[in-house]
């Protein structure tokens, strides 16, 4: 059987080393205080980063880019790409030409100058530009339409919350159909 760090019975004993010298410790080394810096060579203060607030942050889906999913949080958010999913910010939404969203949209506002597919629900203001399409239902406080703009659905705006919900109807008469 073969043990580790013992030598093999067929090999002769290795020779010994002899040992080696003593180590001396080196002089300490003794340095000269530093001197103060001179009173004109003053730090020169950089003006602080600003703070962005959350109308100044964006996040941006690029242009050749596929994403599948949600999208959710605070801040701006411009969409050169292509989304698939419900997107829900507290801030701008904005949907470049060329670039398209299919979902659910719920945002302070909504800027449309690609192709969105679904319905739209902004707390202030719905623009359609005019490259833009959108097939789906819009709720807004304000709607913007461009000439040589796209529409297909419907629009409710101007109404504040639950005003306007349609009720029960006055007569029992079934709605007449198409």
């Amino acid at each position: 059987m073969l043990k580790f760090n013992q030598p093999r019975k067929d090999e002769p004993l290795p020779k010994a080393e002899p040992p080696a010298p003593p180590v001396v410790p080196a002089p300490p080394v003794v340095r000269a205080p530093l001197a103060a810096p001179a009173a004109e060579a003053r730090r020169v203060e950089e003006p602080p980063m600003p703070v962005t607030s959350r109308k100044d942050v964006e996040s941006i889906l690029a242009a050749g880019i596929t994403i599948e999913g949600k999208i959710e949080g605070n801040g701006n958010v411009r969409v050169v790409g292509r989304f698939k999913g419900n997107v829900n910010v507290k801030g701008e939404l904005t949907v470049e030409p060329g670039a398209s969203i299919e979902g659910e949209i719920r945002a302070e506002s909504v800027l449309v100058a690609g192709e969105v597919k679904g319905q739209i629900v902004a707390a202030s203001r719905v623009e359609l530009n005019n490259s833009g399409t959108l097939i789906g239902d819009v709720k807004a406080n304000s709607v913007t339409v461009a000439a040589g703009s796209k529409m297909r659905g419907r629009v409710d705006f101007g109404w504040k919350e639950g005003e306007g919900e349609p009720g029960p109807p006055e007569n029992s008469s079934p709605l007449p159909t198409l």
